[in-house]
């Protein structure tokens, strides 16, 4: 079974924590956070990569992209505002079928 993984600081991560999560990540800076979306995009026992939506912000041009384009694994990113895509489009974008139809 493939993990979930989750990045971000102690606050965002405490709730993924607290119901079982184990690959929690909490980078001290940005070029940490950079480094470890990377790293977890080519780990192939991560299949859903979950960060903040303000800390993708801070991502460089091409780890930005990653984070959007990725479906092995597949990043969600939750905050409080809508994003370019909603995790419907990403799930139907990953398995080429729309679950809500």
């Amino acid at each position: 079974m493939r993990e979930i993984a989750v990045i971000g600081d102690e606050g965002f991560t405490l709730g993924f924590r607290l119901v079982g999560v184990r690959e929690v990540y909490t980078p001290s800076d940005g070029e940490e956070f950079e480094e470890t979306v990377e790293m977890l995009s080519r780990d192939e026992d991560v299949g859903i990569v979950v960060v903040h939506g303000d800390d993708v912000k801070g991502l460089s041009k091409n780890a930005r992209r990653t984070v959007r384009d990725s479906i092995d694994p597949i990043f969600v990113q939750l905050s409080e505002e809508r994003g370019e895509e909603d995790l419907r489009e990403k799930i139907k974008r990953a398995i080429g079928v729309d679950l809500w139809q």
